[in-house]
């Protein structure tokens, strides 16, 4: 570590800043009823509709088991809807209520205003080499699993 240094350690950066970024968007839901985990679930489920349980703990970043309890108090409190797959009934796929759209679209100014923050300062084509970059990585790590 000594000859690399926590400041060229990208694992090292990256967790900091999700670790800020999962701390401000915490902050921000206070006084709401949606947590980081249902907030991360209804953006998936936004772009991903339909999604299962496991696809959904892989692009969410949660635990499958932590995510069922989730989807349990979600499906509760009429955020989600989980729906018999029509050719396979064993499988659910979960799909946003309007409420839980409702609920979304609410908190996305401050999301989206989070999230200008944190590019503040880059340019159009650093953000779009960021985002190769970071994709680059993504592929990376599912290719080489530990």
């Amino acid at each position: 570590m000594a000859e690399i240094g926590l400041d060229r350690f990208a694992p090292y950066l990256i967790n900091r800043i999700s670790a800020r970024w999962n701390a401000s968007i915490q902050e921000a839901l206070r006084g709401t009823d949606l947590t980081t985990v249902r907030m991360r679930t209804l953006a998936v489920l936004s772009a991903r509709p339909g999604a299962t349980i496991n696809e959904l703990s892989v692009l969410a970043v949660i635990e499958q088991s932590t995510m069922s309890r989730n989807l349990d108090s979600m499906e509760a409190a009429g955020l989600i809807l989980r729906v018999p797959r029509a050719d396979d009934l064993r499988v659910r796929e979960i799909h946003v209520t309007p409420a839980g759209r409702k609920a979304l679209d609410d908190f996305w100014p401050t999301m989206h205003a989070e999230y200008q923050r944190l590019i503040d300062g880059f340019s159009e084509r650093e953000r779009d080499q960021l985002m190769a970059l970071l994709h680059k990585m993504l592929r990376n790590i599912r290719q080489h699993p530990i």
